[in-house]
């Protein structure tokens, strides 16, 4: 398995292989370098001008058990009130994954329990409802290939420093969510009719939202909500039925850029999405005997906490 190579920039270019990614000491060892990596600062953080190299078909049972767990633990998250990204994200970049490929792993091993979850809502899409959902699942295809594409062309340094600033502006979304809908459900009472200029409205917006998250994606499932209360969509179950599909849609379209560029690390991936959908099946199951509120502040602090821990990492 060859992953893609890195540009002068630091973004990943796809079509070119660096060769047999083998163990250290192993005849024909090429490992992963980025040539736009970050070196320690005095507090811990990164500033560029040394490189990483990264090894990335190297799981040691250490690294495997964080993943492991920390993705069984945000499966659960998602199955309840979503935010595991904010949990497994940072998990793979602590463990060593450059931050790009670790947004594009991050992806590649959460997309399959999103997938399921949008299979669950198909009896709340109804035929009537496909003049509403089409457009903004084509704009949705665009714009997720677009913030993919971006992100592949981003320089690593620059995503690193931008980490922070995403974690952070993602779980201040996420915590003002219910008042950020209720507050733009109000202010569209005179779209309810759902008329084809709110539609072709909405469709912007969703291009705009698919661009981040086919770049980043965390929070995203809160624009979506409120895009669809400007659309004048009144049913919280046919709101999250549109949100998980279309969230499914543009994941799975963002991953085609990265399968392109080899930006994905499989053994990584494959050993979180087997936990993801472990912790996503008794998230479920146990959902109901949870407090959302609970778990809603829970979500919260881990991305508060995340979003710190990267700031003081890079000497904030």
């Amino acid at each position: 398995m060859g992953e893609g190579r890195v540009s002068a920039g630091g973004g990943i270019c796809g079509g070119e292989k660096l060769g047999e990614l083998r163990s250290p000491g192993q005849p024909g060892a090429r490992p992963y370098q980025t040539s736009d990596e970050l070196a320690p600062t005095k507090s811990g953080g990164a500033a560029v001008g040394q490189r990483f190299i990264y090894h990335p078909e190297i799981v040691n049972w250490h690294d495997g058990s964080l993943l492991f767990s920390v993705a069984l633990v945000a499966g659960a998250l998602n199955s309840v009130a979503g935010g595991g990204s904010f949990l497994s994200f940072p998990a793979l970049v602590l463990t060593g994954v450059p931050p790009i490929q670790a947004n594009a792993t991050n992806t590649a091993a959460l997309w399959p329990g999103t997938l399921a979850s949008a299979g669950a809502y198909r009896e709340d899409l109804r035929r009537e409802d496909r003049a509403v959902i089409v457009p903004l699942m084509l704009t949705g295809m665009t714009g997720a290939v677009l913030g993919a594409t971006v992100l592949l062309h981003t320089p690593q340094a620059t995503f690193l420093r931008l980490i922070p600033y995403l974690l952070g502006g993602a779980t201040l979304l996420f915590a003002a969510s219910g008042r950020i809908v209720h507050w733009i459900r109000e202010r569209s009472s005179h779209m309810r009719n759902r008329t084809k200029l709110a539609v072709a409205g909405a469709a912007i917006i969703q291009l705009c939202i698919a661009v981040y998250i086919g770049f980043f994606g965390a929070g995203a499932g809160i624009l979506m909500l409120a895009m669809l209360a400007i659309m004048g969509v009144e049913s919280i179950h046919t709101m999250n039925a549109y949100k998980t599909v279309l969230a499914s849609l543009c994941n799975g379209i963002a991953l085609i850029p990265f399968f392109i560029a080899r930006a994905i690390f499989w053994r990584q991936a494959l050993v979180m999405l087997v936990a993801a959908a472990i912790g996503g099946y008794f998230g479920a199951y146990y959902a109901r005997k949870m407090n959302p509120v609970h778990v809603r502040w829970m979500v919260i602090g881990i991305g508060a906490g995340m979003a710190g821990y990267f700031f003081w990492k890079q000497g904030f």
